[in-house]
């Protein structure tokens, strides 16, 4: 009976190494490439303390975390836009500053002229989580489309905060 536990616990074992080694298809690294435009290399997905992908500057022995990227839809799956779900993929360096937004999905009606245009995803590019993310004061709206612009701009904001809280150590005291 040991040995049947054994050899289980080892199949498990060797299963779970070889799902992790199992290299990102080319669609979803293009995908983080574009948010995180500086990293040299990308992890697969990680789970915990929350979803996300490890970006990695430098390569094998000089390999290091340069920040994280993460769906919006994992992080904060309850926030919607006007007409449901906006799925974002967002970039976030070790210091806090966003690296990069891909809008890859969303229902809105309005879309073409709010969370559609390049022009949304970019002004977010180098934000502090510590910003606001108000739109009118540091997030352009689109008057047809300010559900959606709010929502968008919230679920960047919170997902950031909350891996950023999660993942990214906080700086060390000022002597």
């Amino acid at each position: 009976m040991r040995f049947v536990c054994l050899v289980v616990l080892l199949t498990l074992v060797a299963l779970s190494l070889a799902v992790a080694q199992t290299p990102l298809d080319p669609t979803m690294e293009a995908r983080l490439k574009k948010v995180f435009p500086d990293a040299a290399s990308f992890s697969t997905k990680q789970t915990m303390p929350l979803p996300h992908y490890i970006a990695y500057t430098g390569s094998g022995s000089s390999r290091s975390v340069a920040g994280y990227v993460f769906w919006t839809t994992e992080i904060e799956p309850l926030e919607r836009g006007y007409d449901g779900p906006i799925k974002m993929l967002v970039g976030l360096d070790v210091k806090g500053l966003l690296t990069g937004v891909l809008v890859v999905e969303h229902h809105e009606p309005y879309g073409s002229f709010s969370v559609e245009p390049p022009q949304f995803a970019s002004q977010f590019k180098g934000k502090s989580i510590r910003d606001k993310f108000k739109v009118g004061e540091d997030v352009d709206a689109v008057s047809r489309a300010s559900i959606t612009i709010t929502s968008a701009a919230k679920v960047i904001r919170n997902g950031s905060r909350r891996v950023a809280n999660a993942l990214i150590a906080p700086p060390a005291p000022a002597k």
